[in-house]
């Protein structure tokens, strides 16, 4: 089977080929409902039909942006002329209409932005303060007047359509002819009402099965479309009301002032009003590679589009359906999500069973009419026939379906959506959003976290703690008073400088009035030390014209700003800031003590670098800050050399709560935790420490590393638990390599823009929700919401209790089909007779199928799942250990159930008239409740305990509860549709404590030695094991 499953039903948990998607597709057969089968596998027809229309439409962007503003440049600004305003337009307050308005910015319309007045005019047209922004009482009508930034969706299925798709199950429609005919045969034979109740029996039983299927898919349609929703819902910065503020995507207006960065996904079609430096990536609306400069020459911003490089702030033109990214946006998704490897693999095992109950179904029938058939000649009867005769061999037939109907476990598939629905449900109450269904259950197989430090691993909430400068250190209380006085006003007074103009975050005013830092931590902390200081942003900036800025990146690990001297012609000054040792490097000046500039001689160099040392070593993140002052400076060009060094800021970032225990729990479960971070190396190691990472491994630059040939390379990455000073290409090195060298499954932690190619390579991409990128984000499988590394470990543990939980069910639901199969088959080929009714085979599928999916996929992780090792590549999805338990199970049953099938008069020495009804019901009420047991049982597959966290489970005591009070009323009222009669306490008694048996039954199966622990990671295969990591024990000391 596995072999089976393995060259047929295998696909990638990540960008599968299109290949591997055609050949499960092709292998699956025995499909009783396809449409409710395949509700959540990706349709290829359609995925390439909406990529050639994202490739029409990209290829029409690229004209209007290309070949028609080329045109624009010939065309007379006055042959354009001006659109009459409509009547909705002249009374809204708006000086141009939303689609003129629309279609200037999205044709990169040069001339209709000067016939318009440009940005000025434009401003002015849609009623807005560049400087304020909209007020937030204008924001509805706005939205009337130029529409909500929302794209077109597909409206959600209601729950009819669900009820219609459960329909849709060829052998529910079979069985539902069946028991028409079956009506209209019994009402001439029995007579009526007599003659309907089997046949209205099996046509309620249908429809109760159609229901709680409809309910089931509805529910895990609406959390899937929450968590879509959630997906979209990104957070920008504008300046409304004077403030700049964080709002919902959804609530941008047209003449918003927007904020952009790096990473930064443009939000709305826009025109640039100020910023520095903007590179803007449009290849995914136009498909071209080349970045375009964004300047007040060409100012036009197209929703869709990246920041590659620079800031700046933008005023919204158009929004939704308006923008050509609106357009794009529906051909995106054509076609659904990929399917995940569970959902595939689950296919498989659903064909393979499906095509043995076929055949078993196939021979019950012709086993079942060759007898009767038999029989007729035996008394001389074949040539007369009734419509008693023609009920026996629709009986037959209906026996036969009935047999289908529990052989093909349809839920299979669908049990791994629902396991996921409910995971991804929970994990988003706990603050990670999952992007795609396959990271849910491929986190379960990580055996390797390559982890960022700041904000993951630490608070991220910094502090200025120390500072060095004129030669002295200084620590920071809670004011600077002792700082101040210790170095002369003019230096302090251009160290306040740097600090508020060479920045990327802006102080503003609150709700409360009191002054508020937006920006990112390490900023935060600087301005927060500035503003502590007595310093004022708006007092520098006024007076100190920003030339240009190159803003901070992973590859630079610096960022400048230029800004003009006041009184001084062609003379301009530049401030740079970053990592310490590379700042330093650039610098040949430095301030001393008497605050003045001396030449930095070797010696000095080096007490420098101990300070840095040393500031590293208590765990603080250094900068440095230095200066030049520039003569005669040409443009707007920033210097590389020649810095005078001001000083060197020492941030305390503490590691958070929880972190340690949370290293120590990833130990044990045999995951190694990697640190990859940009800080000093000295830095990192002391944080490691801290955190329990650093242990026995080995802590390196990315300079070292990116040195190392391929075999250094397999040497050394085991042994790494930490890289400092790296560059995003070694995240992403380090990640390949552990992928393709040693087979790991990686999950990578990332927040900047660089982040991507590491996030997309890795098995598992996790994006920093608080100070991760829009960029990063989109590249990523989970969104970590609150930067939080436990929250990693909650995304571990309910992965490995997805895949964990599927094989629950899949145990369970194979015990059922194995038994039902068995036992319908030997009873019709020894007595003729199945021994359970149409009615009740569907009662017991609705158990094994909804309600079983509902009980065991649903169950919440526990402690125990982390004292085990990963989930490793290319498992066994049925282990040894299932089967196991499946084979010990279905033996005992079947034990049961046959030999009272064939003694039950005897043993229970039953007599009269309804002895046969009554065994039969007996047969069925312990059938029922072996289920209800084996259910109880499949909770854990290998320890004995099964009622551990039992009584806590909700969904599960709701769903056996429901199960066993639904069979009582079948059994004791329903009697009549369902071909039951009342059972005494005896037999109630003893059904139930037959049940019970396979409780000590199943704690003795599990103390059976198995040869090897499969299931779960090859130990052998996994490089030299994990540091700390203990092999789990089998056999009966695992139980």
């Amino acid at each position: 089977m596995e072999r089976y499953l393995r060259d047929n039903f295998d696909v990638s948990h990540k960008r599968p080929s299109e290949a591997a998607l055609l050949r499960w597709r092709s292998a699956v057969a025995i499909v009783k409902n396809p449409r409710r089968r395949f509700r959540m596998v990706a349709d290829l027809a359609k995925r390439a039909e909406g990529e050639k229309k994202r490739k029409n439409l990209q290829e029409k962007v690229r004209v209007a942006l290309y070949v028609q503003k080329a045109a624009l440049q010939f065309i007379d600004a006055g042959q354009l002329g001006s659109s009459i305003l409509s009547k909705e337009i002249n009374e809204s307050g708006f000086a141009i209409e939303p689609d003129d308005l629309a279609s200037i910015s999205r044709t990169h319309d040069s001339k209709g932005l000067e016939l318009n007045g440009g940005i000025a005019g434009f401003a002015k047209a849609v009623n807005v303060s560049l400087k304020d922004g909209v007020h937030s009482s204008d924001v509805a009508h706005r939205q009337n007047i130029f529409g909500s930034n929302r794209f077109a969706e597909k409206p959600s299925r209601g729950f009819w359509m669900f009820v219609w798709d459960a329909m849709q199950d060829l052998t529910l429609i079979i069985l539902l002819l069946c028991a028409l005919v079956s009506i209209g045969v019994g009402i001439p034979t029995e007579g009526w009402p007599k003659g309907v109740y089997d046949g209205v029996g099996i046509a309620i039983s249908i429809l109760l099965v159609v229901f709680v299927t409809s309910v089931s898919d509805y529910k895990q349609s609406l959390q899937f479309k929450d968590l879509e929703n959630e997906k979209k819902n990104v957070t920008i910065q504008v300046t409304r009301d004077g403030n700049r503020q964080k709002i919902s995507v959804y609530e941008l207006v047209v003449g918003d002032i927007v904020h952009l960065s790096i990473g930064d996904i443009v939000p709305a079609d826009g025109l640039f009003t100020s910023g520095y430096s903007l590179l803007i990536d449009e290849s995914s609306l136009s498909g071209e590679s080349e970045a375009v400069h964004v300047d007040q020459n060409t100012p036009f911003l197209l929703a869709g589009t990246k920041v590659q490089d620079g800031s700046a702030k933008m005023l919204v033109t158009s929004v939704g359906m308006r923008t050509e990214w609106g357009r794009l946006m529906d051909t995106l998704n054509e076609g659904g999500d990929d399917e995940t490897p569970l959902q595939v693999k689950l296919n498989g095992v659903a064909t393979i069973i499906g095509k043995i109950g076929l055949g078993f179904a196939l021979v019950t029938f012709l086993v079942l009419t060759g007898r009767f058939l038999v029989h007729k000649i035996v008394l001389h009867e074949i040539t007369q026939w009734s419509l008693h005769d023609a009920s026996e061999l629709l009986n037959f037939f209906a026996t036969a379906v009935i047999i289908i109907v529990v052989a093909v476990p349809e839920g299979l598939p669908l049990a791994v959506t629902l396991s996921l629905a409910f995971a991804m449900k929970k994990l988003m109450n706990d603050k990670a959003l999952v992007r795609h269904l396959s990271a849910c259950e491929t986190m379960g197989s990580a055996g390797t976290i390559c982890t960022d430090k700041t904000g993951t691993l630490t608070t991220n909430h910094m502090v200025v703690q120390k500072v060095w400068i004129c030669g002295q250190t200084k620590e920071i209380k809670s004011n600077n008073s002792e700082l101040k006085s210790s170095i002369s006003e003019q230096i302090f007074d251009l160290f306040l400088q740097s600090i508020f103009q060479n920045t990327s975050s802006e102080v503003v005013k609150g709700e409360n009035g009191k002054n508020k830092v937006i920006g990112t931590p390490t900023e935060k902390a600087l301005l927060e030390f500035g503003l502590l200081a007595g310093g004022d942003s708006n007092v520098y900036n006024d007076k100190y014209k920003i030339l240009t800025i190159e803003p901070f990146n992973s590859n630079r690990k610096r960022m400048s700003v230029l800004v003009t001297l006041p009184g001084a012609a062609n003379r301009s000054r530049a401030f740079c800031k970053g990592a310490s040792e590379i700042v330093l490097e650039i610098c040949d000046k430095l301030v001393d003590t008497n605050g003045k500039v001396v030449r930095i001689f070797e010696e000095q160099r080096k007490n420098i670098e101990k300070v840095i040392d040393v500031f590293a070593s208590e765990a603080l993140r250094t900068l440095s800050i230095a200066f030049k002052d520039v003569e005669n400076s040409k443009g707007d060009k920033i210097p590389e050399e020649n810095f005078t060094l001001l000083a060197i800021v020492g941030i305390k970032d503490p590691v958070r709560p929880g972190v340690k225990e949370a290293v120590e729990t990833c130990k044990a479960a045999g995951i190694s935790v990697k640190m990859v971070t940009g800080d000093n190396i000295i830095t990192a190691k002391a944080i490691a420490r801290e955190c329990g990472i650093l242990t026995d491994g080995i802590a390196i630059e990315g300079s070292e590393f990116r040195k190392k040939t391929q075999q250094e390379m397999e040497e050394i990455i085991p042994k790494i638990q930490v890289m400092a000073r790296s560059l995003p290409l070694d995240k992403h090195t380090l990640v390949t390599h552990l992928r393709k060298d040693f087979e790991e499954v990686v999950a990578v932690t990332g927040d900047g823009t660089n982040d991507a190619p590491a996030l997309r390579e890795a098995d598992i991409g996790l994006a920093m929700g608080i100070a991760g990128t829009e960029v990063a984000k989109e590249n990523a499988d989970v969104i970590v919401m609150d930067d939080n590394f436990t929250t990693i470990l909650n995304v571990i543990r309910w992965g490995r209790s997805v895949y964990v939980n599927v094989q629950k069910f899949v145990q369970f639901q194979l015990t059922v089909n194995v038994v039902a199969l068995i036992l319908n088959f030997v009873s019709a080929c020894v007595s003729g007779s199945a021994p359970l009714t149409a009615v009740q085979m569907l009662w017991v599928n609705m158990i094994m199928d909804t309600l079983g999916a509902l009980a065991l996929a649903t169950e919440p992780p526990h402690d125990g799942l982390m004292k085990r090792p990963p989930i490793g590549r290319n498992v066994r999805l049925i282990t040894g250990i299932m089967w196991r338990n499946i084979i010990g199970q279905s033996l005992y049953q079947l034990a049961v159930l046959l030999v009272l099938k064939f003694r039950g008069r005897q043993i229970l020495k039953l007599n009269g008239p309804d002895a046969t009804s009554v065994l039969n019901t007996f047969i069925f009420n312990i059938f029922v409740f072996c289920q209800v047991f084996n259910e109880i049982n499949s909770r854990d597959m290998e320890k004995i305990n099964v009622f551990r966290g039992m009584f806590s489970s909700w969904i599960f005591l709701g769903v056996l509860g429901s199960t066993i009070c639904f069979q009582a009323i079948l059994v004791e009222f329903l009697g009549t549709f369902a071909q039951t009669v009342p059972l005494n306490w005896d037999l109630w008694l003893a059904s139930v404590l037959i049940g019970a048996v396979s409780l000590p039954l199943a704690a003795i199966f599990k103390c059976i030695p198995l040869p090897t622990m499969d299931g779960f990671a090859d130990l052998h295969r996994r490089y030299h094991h994990h540091h700390d990591y203990v092999p789990l024990r089998s056999g009966p000391e695992m139980a």
